[in-house]
């Protein structure tokens, strides 16, 4: 397979995946605002999507390819990057505002804090293709593409939706432009689709390296939920009874029942 097709590929789907962040941006085109409840139930689903992914995609893909001792080397390895990153961001908060004023270094900074979150994902996307033009797939535009690649591509992009909502939320409440929200929920998921091309590349070439690869993208997607995705829907509900634990049960519930059954197609 030409490696520059193959590449090519990766990187669409990994874009496909940014712009379903866009799609988070929609609803304020018909409404003014979301409620918490939504929000709350919305990042569950997120959360359940995103772990049954990593447990019934990366994880038995990894096990299937490698060793527990590889997976689980992998994974601390996702989780130690995910630290590392947020450690070397510490305290460099940015105003969404600051998305529409940023000067050159500014931008910088703001692409550096997205690629903390986006970067895994995009890892997870381009590692699920690591068996792109090799038997055990099926026909799409000549590819031979993997089950499990078109899994992950699904649950990254389904995921992102409620992410894109997050971010076009205080955005809105700054005014900006409908379809300004559409493009600044894109541009935070820009990272996936070169994660992607990085991840499958090496994988590619050091296909040793493949259960480590599973089992970094798993921990890093799997931390980043249990460190980011689900206290920021409690922080979400706090004015909700109970917390707002109901909803984001209801969510994690949802994200479940959507993704497991799909895993095993």
């Amino acid at each position: 397979m030409d490696q520059f097709a193959a590449l090519t590929f990766v990187f669409l789907a990994g874009l496909v995946t940014a712009i379903a962040t866009g799609v988070g941006a929609i609803p304020f085109f018909f409404v003014s605002d979301v409620s918490d409840r939504w929000n709350v139930a919305l990042w569950g689903v997120a959360s359940g999507i995103m772990v049954s992914a990593s447990l019934f995609g990366l994880v038995f893909e990894g096990l299937a390819n490698g060793t527990p001792l590889q997976l689980g080397i992998g994974m601390l390895a996702g989780v130690a990057l995910v630290l590392v990153a947020h450690h070397v961001i510490e305290g460099a908060e940015v105003n969404p505002k600051q998305y529409e004023e940023a000067d050159f270094r500014k931008l910088l900074l703001i692409l550096g804090i997205l690629t903390v979150h986006s970067f895994p994902e995009g890892v997870a996307v381009g590692v699920s293709f690591a068996d792109l033009g090799l038997d055990g797939g099926f026909q799409l535009f000549g590819f031979v593409v993997p089950l499990l690649a078109v899994f992950m591509t699904l649950a990254i992009s389904i995921h992102n939706v409620p992410e894109g909502l997050a971010i076009s939320i205080p955005l809105r409440s700054m005014n900006v432009s409908n379809w300004k929200l559409v493009w600044w929920a894109i541009f935070s998921s820009l990272p996936q689709p070169i994660g992607a091309v990085i991840a499958f590349y090496f994988v590619r070439i050091a296909r040793e390296f493949l259960p480590f690869g599973f089992g970094f993208a798993a921990g890093a997607m799997v931390f980043l939920v249990l460190t980011e995705f689900i206290p920021e829907a409690l922080e979400l509900g706090k004015r909700l009874p109970r917390g707002g634990r109901v909803e984001l049960l209801a969510g994690l519930t949802a994200g479940f029942a959507v993704m497991v059954p799909l895993a095993f197609i």
